[in-house]
């Protein structure tokens, strides 16, 4: 992995264990309800990354892309499959997702240097 890629998961492992360990409930329920959200069920693991990740991309989550373009790459996605679901981003929000289309495509090839 890309040294981008590694700073990511490692910052956003720190933050989330301390925002956990202040034990607020509501705050580990909506986590959790999140962790849930995206298990294999009448729509696979992967198109709902891939639905997280149009998702994020037209609210303009640069953190949330990161995140979901590495889970869709951990269920196989296909750069074809990126693509298309980054067309359909930009057609749903608009050219103000262009900038983040860009770093998401710059974050995708960091997930794969080393592959």
């Amino acid at each position: 992995m890309s040294s981008k890629v590694d700073a990511f998961n490692a910052y956003r492992a720190k933050m989330n264990e301390k925002i956990l360990a202040q034990d607020n409930l509501i705050i580990k329920r909506i986590f959790n309800i999140d962790a849930n959200a995206y298990q294999d069920g009448a729509l696979p693991l992967k198109t709902k990354e891939l639905l997280g990740l149009v998702a994020s991309m037209v609210l303009r989550c640069d953190d949330c892309i990161a995140y979901h373009l590495g889970k869709a790459k951990e269920a196989g996605t296909t750069t074809e499959e990126i693509m298309e679901v980054f067309a359909i981003a930009n057609l749903v929000g608009g050219t103000i997702v262009i900038p983040h289309t860009r770093r998401a495509l710059e974050y995708w090839e960091a997930l794969h240097e080393n592959n």
